[in-house]
């Protein structure tokens, strides 16, 4: 079993910055690529971005040039960078981390951007 524990969400002004951090704990072993989903109210949740175990990433094209993932494998933690947010960033975030035969989840944490 792995449990996640995201950090950092809050209320900040447009232009602004935030910065996320999940740290995984139990079989931390078993966990290959981490990500961060969001999900705003009324719509689907959508992958943010993703790293790999070898910091490969993978982002949406939607925050491309404003949000940075990057982890630290020692403290198996992954991090969202969140420069210039917009109102639109507005969501619920969640860290997922992927283990061989499942993929686990953060309870989540709100980041809300005001205009």
């Amino acid at each position: 079993q792995v449990q996640l524990v995201e950090t950092g969400g809050g209320l900040v002004q447009a232009g602004g910055s935030l910065r996320l951090s999940c740290t995984a704990s139990g079989s931390t072993g078993s966990i290959g690529t981490m990500g961060w989903y969001r999900q705003a109210p009324g719509k689907q949740r959508d992958l943010v971005a993703d790293i790999t175990y070898g910091g490969t990433t993978n982002y949406a094209d939607s925050v491309k040039g404003r949000f940075t993932i990057s982890r630290d494998n020692a403290k198996s933690t992954v991090y969202l960078q969140m420069n210039s947010l917009k109102p639109e960033d507005t969501a619920v975030y969640s860290c997922t981390a992927r283990a061989v035969l499942r993929a686990y989840w953060g309870q989540g944490t709100q980041v809300t951007v005001s205009s």
